[in-house]
């Protein structure tokens, strides 16, 4: 049952990581950041609306504590979605992949504020060699020359820290109902805070555009198929577990970057993923 669940999260993993690159190939191709990102959450909400018709009960939707933590959790995926693709946009596939797995750093720091955390000698250390890998790998001591921009590492970062914050949403409303609930309010919540600021020319005109199937892919695989996956597999394994095998995500869109895009990373960026990948796992591991 554990080697099965931890299939369903590397299964879950990897298509994120493809979903990075279908997203890095439309942007290359024209299409605005907040139009790819909200086809993304919007084909997850037709996804989660449908898991939620098939399994109704316990659903609790008449909760207001699960109503509110799932909006929550809704502006952190929404955030999440379009600041790692802006990051795509301004730097790599790669580089924002790596980025955004950044994220328990930012759930430690805000447990830290909150005093859900005890922080510790180790986990102070963790997160500066989180900080120095993030340096190798941007090359922030000599970003003009790196290939990236200020905007992409900053937007990358934002797409971690806003996973933080769906991490917290979903957590706390985990307790009230059921997670097809919670990832259709959540949806929702990313589709209606996403229509607003994107090009409605740009979104109508998908539909009749060759890159339309492009955009379903992208939304089954980076947010409906996927989330249905990680949730069914970390049901039935242990954090400790779940964390190693989400390192597929960064891996497979670094490989996706390399084999399809023609991004390349040098020693030292390679490095610096390297200390970003092993110690965030191994905050993940260590966490209670």
């Amino acid at each position: 049952m554990a080697g099965a669940s931890s299939m369903l999260i590397a299964l879950a993993a990897f298509f994120w990581g493809i979903s990075g690159g279908i997203a890095g190939i439309l942007l290359d191709g024209g299409w605005d950041a907040s139009v790819v990102s909200f086809y993304r959450g919007f084909v997850g909400l037709l996804c989660a609306l449908a898991w939620l018709l098939l399994r109704r009960s316990h659903s609790g939707l008449a909760s207001r504590q699960l109503w509110f933590w799932s909006v929550v959790a809704g502006l952190g995926v929404a955030g999440n979605f379009t600041f790692y693709f802006i990051s795509i946009d301004h730097g790599s596939v790669a580089v924002a992949a790596t980025l955004m797995y950044c994220a328990p750093v930012f759930v430690y720091l805000i447990s830290f504020a909150l005093k859900l955390e005890r922080p510790t000698a180790a986990k102070w250390l963790a997160i500066v060699l989180v900080m120095v890998g993030v340096v190798l790998l941007t090359k922030l001591y000599a970003i003009s020359a790196s290939g990236l921009s200020l905007m992409g590492v900053a937007t990358g970062l934002l797409a971690g820290l806003s996973y933080a914050a769906f991490i917290f949403g979903f957590k706390y409303a985990a307790p009230h109902g059921s997670p097809q609930a919670i990832l259709t309010i959540a949806f929702a919540v990313l589709a209606i805070m996403l229509v607003v600021p994107s090009d409605t020319g740009q979104i109508v005109s998908v539909l009749g555009s060759s890159d339309w199937p492009l955009f379903v892919t992208l939304g089954l695989l980076g947010a409906g198929v996927s989330f249905v996956l990680y949730i069914a597999g970390i049901k039935r394994t242990t954090p400790a577990l779940a964390s190693m095998v989400a390192m597929v995500e960064p891996i497979t869109a670094t490989l996706f970057g390399v084999a399809v895009l023609n991004e390349s990373l040098g020693v030292i960026q390679m490095a610096g993923m390297g200390i970003i990948l092993i110690t965030v796992t191994a905050l993940s591991i260590s966490s209670r």
